[in-house]
Order: C-alpha cells, then sequence, then structure tokens
C-alpha cells in the first residue's frame, strides 16, 4: 500500500521494456518479471480493462507523473496475514478507541482525492490514476473504507478487490490514528467476506508496525492466482 511517493529510481528498469498501449480492446500479455527488476512495462496512460488485467498478473500502475506510467511488480511483496487474528498493536487497540464512525464505499472519490493531497511529498495519484480508479469504483472493482469524525472524513483507504483478493492501494489520515482504524476496519471485513489474500505492495515502518510483512514475489504470484480462483466479495 503506496503511502507516500515512489523514490526508486525507475529510469534504468524501464528503458528495455516497450510500451503497452492501454486499449481495453486488444488482449496485453504483461512481460514475466525479470530477477532484481522491479518494474515490467511502460505506457503513456492507462485503462480499468489495463488495471485489472495488472492485477490478475501480481502487477500494479506506479505513475511518475501524468502521462509516464510504470508497471510494478516488485521483489518481495508486502502482504498482510488473513489468517488467525492476532491482537493488533497498542498504538491500533487505542485508536479503536476513539469516538470514529466507519463507513464503506460511502466517499471513494473523497477518499482518493485525500490520499493524493500529500503538499510537500509528491504523489503517483496522478488525474490518470484518479479517473480510472474511480470508474473502476463505479464499475464494482474498486472499494473505499472511510473513517469519520462526527460529519468529517478522518481518514481511510481504498482498493482494488478481485475474486478473493484484495489490493490496498493507498491510505490517509487527517486525524490521528484514523488511517490504523480505516486499516483494522478493512482486515475484519476481509477476514468475514473470505478473503485469502491482503496485497500492501510494498513494506513501509508504517505498515510493518500494523503486521505486515514480506513474501517473495514468486509465492506472491502463486498466492494471486490461488485467491483469484475463490469469490469472496468486498461491497
Amino acid at each position: 500500500m503506496r503511502i507516500q511517493h515512489w523514490r526508486r529510481n525507475t529510469t534504468a528498469a524501464v528503458i528495455p521494456y516497450p510500451p503497452i498501449e492501454p486499449d481495453p480492446q486488444i488482449a496485453v500479455r504483461f512481460p514475466e518479471p525479470r530477477h532484481g527488476e522491479d518494474v515490467v512495462a511502460l505506457s503513456r496512460s492507462l485503462s480499468p480493462a489495463l488495471v485489472l488485467q495488472a492485477y490478475r498478473a501480481g502487477i500494479f500502475p506506479w505513475p511518475v507523473r501524468q502521462g509516464l506510467v510504470p508497471w510494478a511488480s516488485p521483489d518481495p511483496r508486502a502482504v498482510f496475514p488473513l489468517g488467525p487474528a492476532r491482537p493488533w498493536p497498542r498504538t491500533v487497540r487505542r485508536a479503536l478507541k476513539a469516538d470514529l464512525r466507519v463507513s464503506f464505499d460511502e466517499a471513494f472519490d473523497d477518499v482518493m482525492q485525500a490520499c493524493a493531497d500529500r503538499p510537500g511529498e509528491g504523489t503517483w495519484i496522478t488525474p490518470d490514476i484518479l479517473y480510472t480508479y474511480s470508474e473502476l469504483h463505479r464499475l464494482g472493482w474498486a472499494h473505499s473504507v472511510e473513517v469519520w469524525q462526527a460529519s468529517t472524513l478522518a481518514g481511510g483507504l481504498y482498493g482494488i478487490a478481485m475474486g478473493a483478493l484484495f489490493a490496498g492501494e493507498s491510505m490517509f489520515h487527517r486525524v490521528s490514528g484514523a488511517s490504523k482504524v480505516a486499516f483494522a476496519a478493512c482486515v475484519e471485513r476481509l477476514r468475514e467476506r473470505g478473503f485469502l489474500l491482503f496485497d500492501v505492495q510494498v513494506l513501509t515502518a508504517h505498515l510493518s508496525l500494523l503486521g505486515c510483512s514480506e513474501i517473495p514475489r514468486d509465492e506472491y504470484r502463486a498466492r494471486v492466482r490461488q485467491a483469484l480462483e475463490r469469490s469472496a466479495r468486498f461491497g
């Protein structure tokens, strides 16, 4: 789950790969990830169909600017284990006691925009990403978790659900602890509804504190295939 601007130098990894044209009428085959490289392809834009095809292959878009979309398959890959529940860290338990309300899919576009609004940090959530994922939400693939303080949006996250895979994209908070509440609520929903895999993409210190860990890319891709064979419903 990308909670800050991508700071990797992608130039060298992108150059050898031919661009992928995001025509939803054409079946595109993403290249197999190469050992030691996180970026498998490059396109100038993206579409809902291309994004869904990428996720099925364990790949996701990570724009560096509008009009330049690297398609990433990091090794290792970060996930949150959806096995038997373990106690949340103290900071999460404290956040869960706050007077906050959780909802699902009530304010998807607002959550995305809040994730993109990071003054001084930069963002990979370009206008193309905003438009494409908003369309994926309208089509039933993308979902949001909102955390409210009274009537104010205090935090949240969004991601893509397909089969029994949920790929968390980004999260934010405006009130201390609100993103932790959103994350915990998302985990609870995924467990209740039979999801097998919660992909958080790239491990950060914050995600590690929440209980996320890394697995090899090959193992992740095998788990994606397994999750896609099973039906689960987030919304």
